[in-house]
């Protein structure tokens, strides 16, 4: 998910130095990782990554929490959910950063009520649900901003706050950082207004046919991988500082956080 242009030569690394570990310890594993799955999630099941995350075949991918929480529990199994240094990153946990123009006058969340918000996808946890959980309290008969956009990526969102398509946008707090790090143009315009409540960050799965051993496997191999000191600056440029074993219990008040928010009536028009 993170797997843009500021990480992509370290992440074939790290999949290299993973996948040798993988077939080591017995199992199968590409050799490389597989680009040609289309960029945006759809709405509803299946999404337009349905063939990765649903395969059974599946050996690691990286999935928004909010689907896992909602689609996933029986089609994937957790390996681990990363630990990523950035900031709005506490341990597994993240945040989105709010972000409005540089020139906006707005000071508070409260300021945006009537704007225009861009969203990466209405399926993204990062880009979406938490501003709606974020400004759940602010909205009056179901209603806070006036319009949605979607645009596809985080980047796109932070271009089209920086060009007035759009008043606001919820951008991953690591696409964020990574953004910065690759010293996107729209970051000049922009700047931070607020920070969603933290959630579980975006976890490594498996196929959900995968034995306990498997599943196993692939923790300690990707644990190996976070202790070797060899690949140091390759988990420096992917911000990658740890992973810690979270639950799908720990995953699944996204959903319901998703599912009050709809039923409550709170939505973000297009």
């Amino acid at each position: 998910m993170y797997g843009g242009p500021a990480t992509r030569a370290a992440l074939t690394e790290f999949w290299a130095a993973w996948r040798d570990r993988i077939r080591d310890a017995g199992l199968s594993a590409p050799d490389t990782l597989d680009d040609d799955r289309p960029a945006v999630a759809a709405s509803t099941p299946p999404f337009s990554y349905a063939d990765a995350w649903w395969s059974p075949d599946l050996v690691v991918s990286q999935t928004c929490g909010l689907p896992f929480a909602r689609d996933l529990q029986d089609a994937a199994r957790l390996i681990a959910t990363p630990c990523y240094d950035a900031p709005g990153c506490v341990g597994p946990m993240y945040s989105s950063a709010i972000v409005v123009r540089s020139t906006s006058a707005a000071t508070r969340l409260a300021d945006l009520r009537g704007a225009t918000f861009a969203a990466n996808s209405d399926d993204s946890q990062s880009g979406y649900h938490a501003f709606r959980v974020a400004i759940r309290a602010l909205a009056a008969n179901g209603r806070f901003v006036a319009q949605t956009v979607m645009t596809g990526s985080h980047a796109a969102s932070l271009d089209a706050v920086a060009d007035g398509t759009a008043d606001a946008a919820a951008i991953d707090c690591v696409s964020l950082a990574l953004a910065r790090r690759n010293v996107l143009p729209a970051l000049a315009k922009v700047r931070v207004l607020d920070w969603t409540p933290p959630t579980p960050g975006l976890p490594f799965i498996t196929a959900g046919t995968r034995s306990d051993r498997e599943v196993e496997i692939l923790r300690e191999t990707l644990r190996d991988c976070l202790r070797d000191p060899a690949l140091e600056p390759v988990r420096a440029a992917m911000l990658l500082i740890g992973v810690e074993l979270l639950t799908p219990a720990d995953y699944a008040p996204l959903a319901r956080a998703a599912s009050y928010a709809t039923a409550s009536g709170l939505r973000l028009p297009r």
